[in-house]
């Protein structure tokens, strides 16, 4: 990979500025982003503490052992190819607005069309994303509090937790990117410990271990379908789940220093160290489980904390204080998590209202002049993932409907300049590019996003219920449409093309996506 044309090193935030503003965008944003803490933001996004241990029973019930240890680093391989063609895009368009931008730079025609219906996936995507992982997190706490000092566990009072948790994600947010820095590399480190707190723990208590040939290849079949690969390759969807949010790095490119380089790196070792540190954890955490038979999985599948990686630690430890602590840091990394994804989400609407497509774009488009955040485009975030998860109040289906735009949303909106990008020739690369290994990288990545999305709209369990229905592709149907509906309603006219931008750029609305 070639890193030839580095910013130097003595003005790097001023180098930042001026590529930026050849871009079309005037520097609004406090560029106050380390390196590390770029990759920080996707790291903590990732957060293989949050996603292997509420997904987990995904695997556990289609495939089992070998679903979770052989589909953990076979999806990562994949995602990594994702991942790396993303990143070499990243490093020509380093901008807060990300895949969106990307799209509509690259395509040869129907440039705003292109961008904008990018846009929206990724834009409602993350805004599901950020309403999971936070709903996710008061789910966990939750459960922790109920072991630790025997607190009811119910829809309502979940939510009322998951309110708290985004408000406060929220504040912090608003008070600069300063602190948002600081709490992402504390994240980095908090994941990176924790697992090895997780993992000391887990190999040094129990008497016992599940032998490698089993926790590799033990099979386990709870879905109700009867062909083995078909239950694998459901048992692969946690792996995916995990692996989303690692675009963040590109939405904070103009808080980064030296974005060029920094936010494609951040890209790809955020996705790289998950695959490493992910599967260490969950191989030990599958080691660890005490009654490999059939009836054992089906009670680690009951487990009144709803959490089965929570089971497996007071099973195999036979020290709850000690399972209680090892949930405790679950609990701190999905914090950072939710922390994380407000961030991402936030400078993403920024980026996209700046270009007039958001309804109300002129307010959330305001940059807080004296933190250098976009305070207005942080609370929008807020207020919407609270609203997409009052329907968990009443019915957790409804609700797991509305999120499951997240991952192919995102996915939508990952692989589409992707495939721009092998269509378009004329591609010259940044300064953090795949060189010769660029088509065949890039090309993967397309196959697999293709594969992972028609996986995704299959139905997990069987029979089908109104329960058990995958309701992925009506929600995908229903953010095209509303793009479609939104771009004749005002995008056709406003977006990119309104005097309103003016103010955020340094050319014509309309100069914006040509090279």
């Amino acid at each position: 990979m070639s890193e030839s044309t580095k910013a130097p090193d003595s003005h790097p935030i001023d180098d930042d500025a001026a590529a930026l503003a050849a871009l079309g965008y005037k520097q609004e944003l406090h560029r106050g982003m380390s390196g590390f803490s770029n990759f920080a933001v996707s790291f903590s996004i990732i957060s293989i503490l949050a996603g292997c241990i509420t997904s987990y029973a995904i695997a556990l019930k289609s495939g089992g052992p070998s679903a979770i240890n052989i589909g953990w680093p076979l999806v990562g391989v994949f995602v990594l190819m994702v991942a790396l063609a993303m990143a070499e895009v990243c490093s020509k368009y380093p901008t807060a607005g990300g895949l969106y931008f990307w799209a509509g730079r690259l395509a040869k025609r129907n440039k705003r069309q292109w961008a904008w219906t990018v846009g929206w996936f990724n834009f409602l995507g993350e805004v599901a994303v950020t309403a999971a992982i936070d709903f996710g997190a008061a789910t966990t706490m939750m459960a922790f509090a109920n072991l630790v000092w025997g607190v009811e566990v119910n829809p309502f009072n979940t939510f009322g937790l998951f309110v708290v948790l985004i408000v406060i994600h929220g504040l912090l947010n608003t008070f600069g990117v300063n602190l948002v820095s600081l709490l992402s590399n504390v994240s980095a480190w908090w994941h990176i410990v924790g697992v090895l707190i997780i993992v000391a723990a887990l190999w040094i208590m129990p008497t016992q271990h599940q032998s490698v040939g089993w926790t590799f290849t033990g099979f386990y079949n709870g879905t109700g379908w009867s062909f083995a690969p078909y239950v694998f390759l459901m048992g692969l969807l946690m792996a995916q789940y995990t692996y989303t949010g690692y675009d963040a790095s590109a939405h904070v490119a103009e808080e980064t220093k030296n974005a060029s380089i920094a936010a494609p790196k951040g890209i790809v070792m955020s996705v790289v160290i998950s695959i490493v540190g992910g599967w260490i954890l969950l191989y030990s955490i599958t080691a660890a489980i005490q009654d490999s038979s059939d009836k054992g999985i089906d009670k680690l599948l009951g487990s009144a904390t709803g959490l089965p990686p929570a089971q497996i630690f007071l099973d195999a430890l036979n020290n709850p204080t000690m399972a209680k602590f090892l949930l405790f840091i679950v609990c701190g990394a999905q914090f950072f998590c939710g922390m994380a994804s407000v961030t991402a989400n936030s400078r993403m609407s920024y980026a996209f209202s700046r270009d007039n497509a958001i309804p109300g774009s002129r307010l959330w488009a305001k940059v807080n002049p004296r933190t250098g955040t976009p305070t207005n485009s942080i609370w929008l975030c807020v207020a919407l993932s609270i609203i997409l998860t009052v329907p968990a109040m009443w019915n957790l289906t409804a609700y797991l409907a509305v999120t499951s735009i997240a991952v192919i949303g995102l996915y939508i909106a990952y692989v589409t300049p992707v495939f721009l990008r092998r269509l378009d020739k004329s591609f010259v690369p940044g300064p953090w590019n795949l060189g010769r290994w660029s088509g065949i990288v890039g090309w993967i990545a397309v196959v697999w996003v293709v594969i992972i999305i028609i996986l995704f709209v299959l139905p997990p369990v069987n029979p089908i219920t109104i329960d058990t229905f995958n309701y992925a592709p009506i929600a995908v149907v229903v953010v095209a449409l509303l793009a479609a509906v939104l771009w004749f309603a005002y995008g056709k006219r406003d977006f990119m093309a309104s005097s309103v931008e003016a103010e955020h750029l340094t050319v014509a609305p309309e100069q914006l996506l040509e090279e």
